[in-house]
């Protein structure tokens, strides 16, 4: 195995949650799952973003830090590596296209802080969907909460990954065209996607697959 900890994201829908168990079932791998569902502030945010963002990205910030600290700290020897449904730097991404420009400003200062202390990827893996695909998708799982996204919003947090991959220059992204499989209920199309991860070698940068 060429990685010690890789990293599924893609916007909210993508199906990252998914590959990342079916990953890390296949492999023997550690699973580092995002616990969101009981932040208080998700509900309230999406019925009222104006009040609720800031607080809400806080709380994800302080979240995932230490979730990720913790788990990546704790080896386990029975596994052969880590597969996280997000990386840390989902809170910049997500709190660039909720807050408003102060907001935003003081958020990055504490972001940067606390980021140089985790470890860094070996590979990032974007799933790139379309947002009216994954609006489909969250519509078919049916979390209340879920169901006021916007076509817009989706679009405005593709954008903001697209831009972060471009200003990061340490990791390996691997931008993945997924619109044209489904490798949560046809097997062949997972093993696509699993050669596609684990059998190829990727440079430092944005590289891109179509599926």
């Amino acid at each position: 195995m060429n990685y010690n900890f890789i990293v599924i994201e893609g916007l909210i829908g993508a199906g990252k949650t998914s590959l990342s168990k079916m990953i890390a079932q296949k492999f023997n791998a550690k699973l580092i799952l995002e616990q969101f569902a009981d932040n208080p502030f998700l509900p309230k945010f999406y019925k009222s973003p104006d009040k609720y963002s800031f607080p809400l990205e806080l709380s994800f910030l302080a979240e995932r830090y230490q979730q990720l600290k913790e788990e990546l700290a704790s080896g386990d020897l029975f596994k052969s590596f880590s597969v996280s449904d997000y990386y840390f730097s989902k809170s910049l991404i997500f709190a660039k296209s909720t807050l408003a420009d102060d907001e935003y400003n003081l958020f990055r200062k504490l972001f940067n802080i606390i980021y140089t202390g985790l470890p860094k990827p070996d590979l990032y893996v974007y799933l790139h969907l379309s947002s009216e695909n994954a609006l489909k998708n969250i519509k078919k799982r049916g979390r209340d909460y879920e169901q006021t996204i916007e076509k817009e919003y989706l679009e405005t947090l593709r954008h903001n990954y697209f831009e972060y991959f471009k200003q990061e220059k340490n990791l390996k992204f691997l931008i993945i065209d997924t619109n044209g499989i489904d490798f949560v209920n046809n097997p062949k199309d997972f093993e696509i996607i699993v050669d596609v991860i684990f059998n190829k070698n990727y440079s430092v940068g944005i590289n891109r697959v179509i599926l």
